[in-house]
């Protein structure tokens, strides 16, 4: 089981006469390989559970808002049914990023129509082999909002 826990990276933003300035001054980049995005065009798609054994990502909400569940995978073969539940809300307008450690799976549902997040990781695509795992959108906990 993972001994880093998921945390949140607080940006800020500035405003003057010219514009708006968001940042993550504290936002180290550089083990980011890739980047890209889902867009959930409602809020009835849940895309649950897929975990990482080696891979690190991390969500910026830059659209409407997303429930985000992890959970720290103790037995990648047979997990645990009653692992705790790191629970976020990710939102466009906070200046947040979601880190999540490898060793975790996570689960997101947006909770607006439209919503969509920004996800970065430690691996380029297809880098990596048999890394990802898949597990029932509902066994640790359910849905509604």
């Amino acid at each position: 089981m993972s001994k880093i826990v998921p945390k949140i990276i607080t940006g800020g933003n500035y405003t003057d006469e010219r514009g708006q300035l968001e940042f993550f001054n504290e936002f180290d980049m550089s083990s980011i390989k890739r980047v890209y995005f889902t867009t959930h065009f409602d809020t009835e798609v849940i895309r649950a559970w897929q975990g990482h054994i080696i891979e690190s990502r991390w969500f910026r909400c830059v659209q409407g808002s997303f429930s985000v569940k992890l959970v720290a995978i103790d037995n990648w073969e047979n997990p645990s049914d009653d692992l705790k539940v790191y629970e976020y809300e990710l939102t466009a307008e906070k200046q947040e990023i979601l880190y999540i450690p490898n060793g975790f799976a996570n689960g997101f549902k947006a909770l607006e129509a439209n919503a969509k997040l920004m996800i970065m990781s430690n691996y380029g695509f297809n880098e990596i082999e048999n890394d990802q795992v898949r597990f029932d959108q509902n066994k640790w906990t359910k849905w509604d909002n």
